[in-house]
């Protein structure tokens, strides 16, 4: 898969496990795992990211003596998977034109 692709993917893919609460890292990966896996380092490169990006903020809080980090979608965010939906719509059409029949073959 295209690296620029995956990567947009997985940005909103990010965006949207944090869309209804705020959440941390671990409960992310493991929020995500039932539809992709994803490794801690490459979540927190995703994460620092969409915080530069202003699609989410970060915050801390103390958990069992340690910093927890939370994230949370920005309305920047939230307008990026609105307009993901919108573009996908365009990849399935694309998607479609691409695997249809060749009429040669018939």
């Amino acid at each position: 898969m295209d690296v620029q692709l995956k990567r947009g993917l997985l940005d909103v893919c990010v965006l949207a496990a944090i869309r209804n609460e705020d959440s941390y890292g671990y409960k992310i990966i493991k929020d995500m795992k039932p539809y992709i896996v994803l490794s801690e380092s490459t979540l927190y490169t995703i994460l620092k990211r969409l915080e530069n990006a202003g699609m989410l903020t970060v915050r801390s809080v103390e958990h069992e003596g340690r910093l927890r980090k939370y994230y949370h979608i920005t309305e920047a965010g939230i307008n990026r998977i609105e307009e993901f939906r919108t573009d996908w719509q365009e990849i399935l059409a694309i998607y479609r034109f691409v695997t249809r029949e060749d009429p040669r073959n018939e």
